[in-house]
């Protein structure tokens, strides 16, 4: 157990990979709140979020970042934009792979990785989808590839291994006073958990490109005594996308609805009013004024 002591730490742990090795469920395991949105989808996270973990002798800034690829349109070379900026002020760099996994898909992230100056901890996760032979051999594998990083392995999903790898993170923090306020979890609005809710349940319900041609925003969030109603778009990028995210007679738009509700119901411990609707914006991942708005550029 992590001892009492007078000092105060405080820092920011990145966790940094490929699409789809679990980062965000590794930081709602380590935060123990729903902050990211999972799917079984590759490039779910956008934004870098920010999970705050705080205690009388520390506070973690966690930040869960999207999966490393090399950008195909202008969204894309923002969402790199948030990897780089988790290099630039980490006190304790994540790096998560998978068993399957021999390097990161993007070689300049892992040249920066391997001559980083900061602490490393490599995770090798999903161990439970493998035999405890080819287990040994990839953690032999990765101590050669990344021989500045200390290696555990975890399943995020169950949890296992996850405290172990909490108290290394509280043992490598620097001394420093809170980033935060004490009671603070997030960097990001309330706003922004309902635009991800809702963008979870289009990732979970429509196939193909639809989820990755779809930004949500919400235009109103008027918070009452005992609700709290919410007026959220769906932007898409061409009428047809328009037609499948409504569905016929309206009901796909209808399931996403009343799932995403369900969801910040047990987020805000709050009843939920939620009117959801569709607009075309065309091309929106590829200009520039659009991806500002949606606080994918400064």
């Amino acid at each position: 157990m992590y001892l009492c002591s007078m000092t105060h730490k405080a820092g920011f742990v990145n966790i940094i990979g490929n699409p789809n090795v679990g980062k965000s469920t590794l930081m709602n395991a380590l935060v123990g709140e729903k902050l990211s949105i999972i799917t079984s989808k590759a490039q779910t996270t956008r934004h870098r979020i920010l999970g705050i973990v705080n205690d009388d002798d520390y506070q973690i800034v966690f930040s869960d970042t999207p999966g490393i690829i090399k950008p195909a349109y202008e969204l894309q070379e923002s969402m790199m934009d948030f990897v780089k900026s988790a290099f630039e002020d980490a006190d304790v760099l994540i790096y998560m792979v998978e068993i399957g996994e021999k390097e990161l898909k993007n070689e300049d992230f892992f040249k920066k990785i391997i001559n980083s100056n900061i602490p490393v901890i490599l995770l090798l996760n999903k161990i439970d989808k493998s035999s405890q032979a080819e287990v040994e051999e990839k953690i032999q594998f990765w101590r050669k590839k990344v021989p500045n990083s200390f290696v555990y392995v975890i399943s995020a999903l169950e949890k296992f291994n996850v405290e172990t790898v909490f108290y290394k993170i509280i043992e490598l923090l620097p001394e420093a006073p809170p980033f935060y306020p004490k009671d603070q979890l997030t960097d990001k609005p309330e706003r922004f958990f309902v635009n991800e809710t809702i963008r979870e349940k289009i990732l979970q319900q429509y196939k193909k490109e639809i989820p990755y041609s779809v930004e949500v925003e919400t235009e109103d969030f008027v918070e009452e005594e005992n609700i709290i109603k919410i007026r959220s778009v769906i932007m898409v990028e061409r009428d047809t996308q328009k037609g499948i995210i409504i569905g016929h007679k309206g009901s796909a738009i209808k399931g996403v609805g009343t799932d995403a509700r369900k969801d910040l119901q047990n987020f805000f411990k709050k009843k939920v009013f939620l009117d959801l609707y569709v607009k075309v914006n065309k091309n929106w991942r590829s200009n520039d004024r659009q991806l500002k708005r949606f606080g994918y550029k400064d």
